[in-house]
């Protein structure tokens, strides 16, 4: 077995991590696209520019650990051609209400059969996944360019998809998570008579753990 071949067989044997860092999106007027991306309340992180008419920005969107660079002479992509750049959130009704907000149009739906790549067969319903699962509410906008971008609602990822101790991007994601857990509990202390539950610290740190990691929620 190859060195490459072993790696991919157990990642935990990398030496270093490989972190998407930069996403380019190509358009067509830099400062048109500079006043959209800062409207939407992403981070500028950096611009630079020189006498040949070379410029850049970088924005942040809030709570992203990966950017979005675009700008004159960076890409020869053309203008809009840039598609399916997912952003993940954990609430996809407050995400739309936040993009709404800063006169952004937004479609919110989800696929009939509860799995996006199934959506070209049974196609797209409006509004989010009836029974809100993780993975099944997405909504979709797009820069002055026609970028197109794509809003995918997760509470819970699959088994697998986390790595490491339990991390949040924001603490308003952390107070997603802790709103969930709270409805949870709720149900939790229902099902057992309706008494308080004096251990409820310990509950929620069982559920937001297991929550992240994909595992099965306390009961």
């Amino acid at each position: 077995m190859s060195s490459t071949q072993t790696e991919t067989a157990n990642p935990a044997a990398r030496p270093v991590d490989f972190k998407l860092e930069i996403a380019v999106i190509p358009v067509s007027d830099v400062d048109r696209a500079k006043r959209f991306y800062g409207g939407l309340g992403w981070r500028l992180d950096a611009e630079f520019s020189r006498d040949d008419g070379f410029r850049i920005f970088q924005f942040t969107p809030p709570g992203s650990p990966a950017s979005v660079i675009f700008g004159k002479g960076v890409t020869s992509a053309a203008p809009g051609s840039a598609q399916g750049l997912y952003l993940v959130v954990s609430d996809i009704e407050a995400a739309r209400a936040d993009l709404a907000a800063r006169g952004v149009e937004v479609e919110v739906f989800h696929d009939a059969g509860g799995v996006f790549h199934q959506a070209g067969r049974t196609g797209r319903l409006s509004g989010p996944d009836p029974e809100r699962r993780s993975y099944c509410s997405f909504a979709s906008f797009s820069d002055p360019d026609g970028n197109g971008w794509l809003l995918q609602e997760i509470t819970a990822r699959l088994p697998g998809r986390v790595q490491g101790d339990t991390t949040f991007a924001s603490s308003a994601d952390l107070a997603a998570t802790l709103r969930r857990a709270a409805a949870a509990h709720g149900e939790h202390e229902k099902r057992n008579g309706g008494q308080h539950d004096a251990n409820w610290p310990d509950w929620y740190a069982e559920f937001i753990v297991s929550e992240q990691a994909g595992k099965p929620l306390p009961s």
